[in-house]
């Protein structure tokens, strides 16, 4: 298994070092481009940034796709029609995104484009073919049904991808951290019960771990460049078909030979069919906010599509969450969430697994009840952490008599980025002195 391993990690990094690389001069290229749309309402930013981020993680996609068609244990996988097909659906929905991200795109031509997307999918193979049911069994659909449950499948994942891409590095980390774990389960069916089927999902979760780790740098707090639609609607298509992959290709059955028996099946299958009609489980966090958010924009009479800032991101900062505090919370209930199923599937003793659910949700309640709350690091750790978690730090003006810079100089500690400190041009002088000034009141 030692081999296998290697090279998806040489793809993985081969996708990160690519997406990264380009992600650069893809922000000159949308700069000069002008693909900086004007401070909208609901964004927690206060500068223009730069979109099209998507076409770096484009072609680290293909450059992913290009390396594993070449090596030894990866290759077989393109013996069958899922890599076209996920390339086929990733280019529409990529040049749809570029489109919204530098002009804009009605919501509802955006919706179609998906439809359409995901239906180029289905045609060339990547659907959903069965779909199993705890008790019942292998239940098969028709051709229209699995169309049908394909397509809702992958504008769902796009959509809630699309919708948490609210705060610097939340989508991106999320949407890496949800690949993570499909890794380790698709692996494990296909290496682990030997079943190829689940091959070209394993695929698909490095490369989207690969996209997500290349761009991450570069969209951290402050973010230099956003993914925009492009960016975003790709990456929760290739989430979703790996789902699709995962659960459409795989024959119960043959698990149930390969586990010892239908009920090792039916466990093994755990976090394919929970819930049922969403079986990627990694991605209820996302999920979740646009559900609410359908849920609340329909019940003031507005269109699911129309924007605001009711998001869990949104509530976060609200109730004194700092910027990256917020991202914080955010990947560790897509963790928790994530390996949690993932845990489950794969270890006999569930009950055990429940209690450190349980466990690790508690603290993560705590955490959410504590926004001021800012963990400090022991002195012989301080070097290993940011200044702002280390206790001997400095928080409030002090006077430093015949030491420092010169005598009875003022040290300040130096002006957070805050709740809106994402920028892409220009410094951040106006908010030192917007400080310097309050305080001389």
């Amino acid at each position: 298994m030692g081999q296998p391993v290697r090279e998806y990690l040489l793809t993985l990094c081969v996708t990160a070092a690519v997406t990264y690389l380009l992600t650069g001069p893809v922000r000159k290229f949308a700069i000069a481009a002008g693909a900086m749309p004007e401070i909208r309402a609901r964004d927690v930013h206060r500068e223009p940034t730069p979109r099209l981020g998507g076409i770096a993680m484009f072609g680290g996609l293909c450059a992913g796709l290009l390396v594993a068609s070449h090596l030894t244990n990866i290759k077989s996988v393109f013996d069958t029609n899922e890599p076209r097909a996920l390339l086929s659906g990733a280019a529409l929905i990529w040049v749809l995104g570029v489109l919204d991200d530098k002009w804009g795109v009605d919501a509802l031509v955006k919706l179609g484009g998906q439809m359409i997307a995901a239906g180029v999918m289905v045609l060339q193979g990547l659907t959903i073919l069965w779909i199993p049911v705890p008790g019942v069994g292998t239940v098969s659909l028709t051709p229209m049904q699995g169309t049908l449950l394909t397509v809702a499948l992958v504008v769902v994942t796009i959509n809630a991808v699309n919708f948490v891409d609210g705060l610097d590095g939340l989508a991106s980390g999320m949407v890496c951290i949800a690949a993570a774990a499909f890794f380790m389960y698709a692996y494990r069916m296909w290496f682990g019960y030997g079943i190829e089927a689940a091959a070209p999902a394993t695929l698909f979760s490095v490369v989207l771990m690969g996209m997500c780790l290349g761009f991450l740098p570069h969209n951290m707090h402050p973010a230099r460049i956003f993914m925009g639609d492009s960016g975003s609607m790709l990456i929760g298509l290739v989430m979703a078909a790996g789902a699709v992959s995962v659960t459409g290709q795989v024959d119960p059955d043959l698990l149930g030979q390969k586990a010892g028996g239908l009920r090792e099946a039916t466990h093994a299958m755990v976090p394919v069919y929970i819930p049922l009609l969403l079986p990627l489980t990694v991605i209820a966090v996302p999920v979740a906010d646009l559900i609410l958010a359908i849920v609340r924009r329909t019940w003031k009479g507005q269109s699911p599509f129309a924007a605001d800032r009711g998001h869990l991101h949104h509530r976060l900062l609200e109730i004194g969450h700092s910027h990256s505090r917020a991202v914080l919370i955010m990947y560790f209930w897509s963790a928790l969430i994530a390996f949690g199923a993932v845990a489950y599937s794969a270890n006999n003793a569930s009950m055990w697994i429940v209690l450190g659910i349980v466990l690790l949700s508690a603290v993560g309640l705590v955490l959410l009840l504590l926004p001021r709350f800012t963990p400090r690091a022991p002195r012989w750790a301080e070097w290993m952490v940011p200044p702002r978690y280390r206790s001997s730090r400095r928080t409030a003006v002090a006077v430093v008599d015949g030491e420092g810079p010169g005598d009875g100089e003022e040290e300040r500690e130096p002006v957070p980025a805050g709740l809106h400190g994402a920028t892409a041009i220009g410094d951040r002088s106006r908010f030192v002195d917007r400080r310097k000034a309050g305080s001389n009141r």
